[in-house]
């Protein structure tokens, strides 16, 4: 029993020997296979689809956890790879439509298998079941993982651990290519990331010759140690190693996204309908009836001669009734045509008849439209008007406002000059009550503001 929990999905040697894929007598090399196979078509249409590396590491991991807990045979390689892109694109927040995934790996599938590439029926009956497949398996991932989906990547230790050691920047692009390969494999269901990403700075180390610190050693300061590297660079070296993976199938339902949507649709036997002459009721039917003369034939007569005399006898009574019938058939032509003629007055009366109530509609539709014009012609008018009355009544409006502004204008003159003089005249007068002035100067001032805006506003009042 495998049981998940953030970032604790990790399985030994045993329990991946004995997959539940080994139970359905799948070997190790036929889903090594396709496991690659999968993890190839998720990082295809991740850059088909626009997506960032992120989203393709999470769905390749999503794909390895769900097959340690469930069979190849059961569930198709594509299928599966198809949900995996689907969710990991929403768990990375770069969400994609249904529709555009299993577009993507329709395309895919058509140019892997040569055929002519042909673009997907959105209203077919095909699209709509790959959609409802691949929701189906969505769900499937999502129950087999708990709905626990976190997932760690190597590529966040990279960067930090080569920074550390101080190794030169070239040795960083090798590193981050070596932990996308590394997904590939079941590394990120056996080791940890950190573990990962040691390995993955060893062999790009190794690779370009960089020597590592080793006294003390330099993975103990990243909680790793030399047989975990080891085993990691051996994984490696290992699938560099292999041919190119193809397609195997395994699995109890034919899964196909490249199939045409008429030989989908064909794929239900089609119902046959009753009284077809294809159904064998029908030609047992007819066979009886062939043999049925003939076994009257030889039952009543018994003789050789009697089928004979039946046959000739049967020509002569086809030759009278084809006489009779040509005779009654010209007598019923010969009676038949001042019929005709009757017939075809009384088309062509209805279709005078037809042709005036025609003239007639048409007249009383004119009328009826002249009728309009004119009504839509007077209304035009009629707003016309109003709109230049209208326009009229907001420029004497806006005159009368620009008056009353003018004039409440020069009273405001007129009583700062008021003002004016009072306070000069007060302050010759009084000389040492220049406190009091001021303030009685500050009364008038708001009583005459007061006065000024009620006015102001019982003028307006008036006006509108």
């Amino acid at each position: 029993m495998i049981y998940t929990a953030i970032d604790t999905f990790y399985l030994t040697d045993e329990q991946l020997k004995n997959s539940p894929s080994r139970k359905d007598h799948i070997d190790e090399e036929t889903e090594t296979t396709l496991r690659v196979y999968g993890c190839d078509l998720i990082q295809e249409s991740g850059i088909l689809l626009r997506l960032p590396q992120a989203v393709m590491a999470t769905g390749q991991v999503l794909f390895h956890r769900f097959y340690c807990k469930k069979s190849l045979a059961r569930f198709d390689v594509k299928r599966v790879a198809a949900s995996c892109v689907w969710l990991a694109s929403k768990l990375e927040e770069s969400p994609r439509r249904a529709k555009q995934v299993l577009i993507v790996f329709h395309r895919m599938e058509c140019r892997r298998e040569n055929l002519s590439i042909e673009p997907l029926d959105v209203f077919s009956k095909k699209y709509a079941d790959l959609k409802v497949e691949l929701i189906r398996t969505e769900r499937h991932l999502l129950k087999e993982m708990g709905f626990i989906c976190h997932v760690e990547h190597p590529h966040k230790f990279i960067s930090n651990y080569l920074a550390t050691l101080g190794t030169p920047s070239e040795l960083r692009q090798d590193a981050w290519n070596l932990a996308n390969d590394s997904l590939r494999t079941t590394l990120c269901v056996r080791f940890k990331s950190e573990v990962v990403a040691c390995g993955v700075v060893y062999a790009a180390a190794r690779r370009f010759g960089v020597p590592l610190p080793e006294n003390p050693p330099w993975w103990k300061v990243f909680d790793a140690d030399k047989s975990s590297i080891d085993e990691v660079c051996r994984v490696l070296a290992h699938l560099y190693s292999r041919p190119k993976a193809k397609y195997i199938p395994v699995c109890k339902e034919h899964v196909s996204f490249a199939a045409s949507s008429k030989a989908w649709d064909s794929q239900t036997p089609p119902v046959p309908k009753e009284g077809s002459l294809n159904t064998p009721i029908a030609n047992a039917d007819s066979t009886d009836t062939k043999t049925a003369p003939v076994a009257a034939a030889t039952e009543s007569g018994g003789s050789k001669d009697a089928p004979v005399k039946q046959a000739l006898d049967k020509r002569k009574g086809s030759k009278k009734s084809d006489g009779f019938s040509k005779d009654r058939t010209t007598h019923e032509e010969g009676e038949g045509e001042p019929s005709t003629k009757l017939k075809h007055d009384i088309r062509t009366d209805t279709s005078g008849e037809r042709s005036k109530d025609g003239d007639r509609e048409r007249e009383d539709r004119d009328r009826l439209g002249e009728k309009e014009r004119d009504r839509d012609k007077d209304k035009g008018r009629d707003l016309r008007e109003k709109l230049k009355s209208w326009k009229r009544d907001r420029g004497r409006d806006s005159d009368r406002e620009r008056e009353l502004e003018q004039d409440d204008a020069d009273r405001d003159r007129d009583k700062v000059k008021e003002k004016g003089h009072r306070s000069r005249d007060r302050t010759r007068d009084s000389g040492g009550h220049s406190d009091k002035s001021r303030h009685h100067s500050s009364r008038d001032r708001d009583r005459d503001r007061d006065y000024y805006h009620s006015s102001r506003d019982k003028e307006r009042h008036r006006h509108l």
